[in-house]
C-alpha cells in the first residue's frame, strides 16, 4: 500500500460510513475473543466433574492447566512470523479451526495423556492469537485512540465469564462436561464462517506522512528487535502483565473450584458466580480506558495516562487479595476478589497501548507477541502452584485462600517496579535515536 494509498484511507475513515466499517470490523475480533476465552474457561468449569471421571487430584488438574500456559507462551513467540507469513487474516483462521478441533479428542478418549495433549494443542493455538487479535482491531484504531477497542476487546475475557460461563456450567451439569467441550467446538467454527465473509484489514499499521517518524520512513518502519525488547517499558510492562495475568489464570483454572470446595457453594452455583468477578472487572476496564484515552486528548504523557494508571490498578488489587486468607464469610470474599481482580484488569489494556507506542506499527504483532508470550510465564506457574498448595494445605479453603494472597504479593512487587521505571515517551525516543546511530555508524 503507497503512502498515499493510506492517508486516502485514513481519512476516509472519517465518514460515518467508515466508522461502522470500523467498529464492525473491531466486533468480529471481539467476538473471536470472546470464543477464546471460553475455550480457557471452560476448563475450570468441567475441571471437578473432569477430575471425578478421571480420578485426578489438585496438583494433575493445576498442571493440565500449567502445561496450557506452556505451550501458549511458546506459541506467542510465533505471532510475529505468522502474520508475516499468512497475514492477519489467514492466520487467525488456521488458529480458529486448530482451537476448535483441539477439544475433541479428550471428548473421545478421556485419558489425562489425551487431556494433556489436547491443552497443549489447544495452548500452541491460541499463544499467538491473542497479538494478531490485538493487531487486527489496532489497525483500525490509531494509536492515541487505542485505549477503549483494547479495553473492549480484553473486556471479551470478562463476556466470556458472564455470558458463556452460566451457560456452559448448566450445559455441564445437565448434560456433562463432553458437552461443553462440543459447544466449544461449534462456536469456533461459526466464528471461522462470520470470519472469511466479513474479514478486512484496517489502515493505522502503515505509516502515513502525518504520523510516521523519519526513522521509520527512512528505514521502512522498522527497527532492531533487542532496541525495543529491551526497554524498561517492555520489559517491566511485561513483568506486570505476568503478575496480572497469574491471577487471571488462577480465576481462570480454579475460582469454580474455590467456591465449590473451599466457599460451600454449589457446582451449580459455582458455576454462575464464576461471572461475578467479570462484571466489575469490565465496568472498571471500560471506564478506566476512556479516562485514559481522554487523559492523551488532553496532553497527558503516555507514561501518566497509561503506565501509571495501569501500576496503580494492580498495586490496590494486590493489597485487596493480602487479606483473603483473613476473611471467614464466603460472600464477603467473593466481594474481595471481584474487587481485586476488577481493579487489576484495567491494567492489561492500557499496558498493551502502553507498549504499542514504542514500536514501528509494522513491528506491531512481532512486539506483542513477545510481550505476551513472557506475560503468560505467569500462567504456567501459577495454575499449578495453587494446586500444589491446595493440596498441601489444612483445607481446601485455606488453600485456595494461600494461593490469592502470594499471587497478590507478587503482583504488588511488579506493580510498584513498573510504576517507577515504565516510561514509554522516553523508550519510544531511545528506539529510534538508537536505529539513527545504527544507521550512522552503517
Amino acid at each position: 500500500m503507497t503512502v498515499g494509498k493510506v492517508e486516502e484511507t485514513a481519512a476516509a475513515a472519517q465518514s460515518s460510513g467508515t466508522r461502522r466499517t470500523v467498529w464492525s470490523m473491531t466486533a468480529v475480533v471481539i467476538f473471536l475473543y470472546v470464543i477464546n476465552y471460553a475455550d480457557k474457561a471452560v476448563y475450570g468449569i468441567i475441571a471437578q466433574p473432569l477430575a471425578r471421571e478421571l480420578g485426578l487430584t489438585s496438583a494433575q488438574i493445576g498442571m493440565v492447566g500449567s502445561l496450557f500456559f506452556l505451550m501458549f507462551t511458546i506459541g506467542g513467540f510465533t505471532s510475529g512470523l505468522l502474520n508475516r507469513w499468512f497475514g492477519l487474516r489467514w492466520a487467525l483462521l488456521v488458529l480458529a479451526l486448530i482451537w476448535s478441533a483441539s477439544v475433541l479428542p479428550v471428548v473421545m478418549s478421556a485419558t489425562l495423556a489425551v487431556l494433556i495433549a489436547s491443552r497443549m494443542v489447544l495452548g500452541i493455538a491460541e499463544g499467538p492469537s491473542s497479538a494478531l487479535m490485538h493487531t487486527a482491531v489496532y489497525s483500525w484504531h490509531a494509536p492515541d485512540k487505542r485505549g477503549f477497542p483494547s479495553a473492549l476487546l480484553l473486556g471479551s475475557v470478562s463476556v466470556a465469564k458472564i455470558v458463556f460461563a452460566p451457560v456452559l456450567t448448566y450445559i455441564t451439569v445437565s448434560f456433562g462436561w463432553r458437552a461443553a467441550l462440543i459447544t466449544m467446538a461449534i462456536l469456533g467454527a461459526i466464528w471461522c464462517l462470520l470470519w472469511l465473509t466479513t474479514w478486512s484489514e484496517g489502515p493505522h499499521l502503515a505509516p502515513t506522512t502525518e504520523t510516521a517518524t523519519a526513522t521509520e520512513q527512512h528505514t521502512g518502519a522498522t527497527v532492531p528487535w533487542l532496541s525495543i525488547f529491551r526497554t524498561p517499558t517492555f520489559i517491566f510492562g511485561a513483568l506486570l502483565f505476568m503478575g496480572y495475568y497469574a491471577l487471571q489464570t488462577v480465576i481462570l483454572t480454579w475460582l469454580p473450584s474455590y467456591f465449590e470446595l473451599g466457599l460451600g457453594f454449589s457446582a451449580q452455583q459455582a458455576g454462575s458466580m464464576f461471572g461475578i468477578p467479570s462484571i466489575f472487572a469490565l465496568f472498571y476496564m471500560l471506564t478506566i480506558s476512556r479516562v485514559s484515552d481522554r487523559m492523551i486528548a488532553r496532553g497527558s504523557t503516555v507514561r501518566r495516562a497509561r503506565a501509571v494508571v495501569a501500576a496503580s490498578g494492580v498495586a490496590l488489587g494486590a493489597i485487596v487479595l493480602l487479606f483473603v486468607p483473613y476473611v471467614e464469610s464466603p460472600l464477603l470474599v467473593v466481594a474481595m476478589i471481584s474487587i481485586a481482580y476488577g481493579v487489576a484488569s484495567g491494567a492489561a489494556p492500557l499496558l498493551n497501548t502502553a507498549v504499542s507506542v514504542i514500536c514501528p506499527q509494522r513491528q506491531l504483532a512481532g512486539t506483542l507477541g513477545v510481550y505476551m508470550a513472557i506475560m503468560a510465564i505467569g500462567g504456567l506457574i501459577a495454575p499449578w502452584l495453587a494446586g500444589v498448595i491446595v493440596d498441601r494445605a489444612a483445607t481446601k479453603a485455606d488453600g485456595f485462600a494461600l494461593s490469592f494472597q502470594i499471587i497478590g504479593a507478587a503482583a504488588g512487587v511488579f506493580a510498584l517496579l513498573a510504576l517507577l521505571l515504565m516510561k514509554p515517551d522516553r523508550d519510544r525516543v531511545r528506539v529510534l535515536e538508537a536505529t539513527d546511530k545504527q544507521a550512522a555508524s552503517a
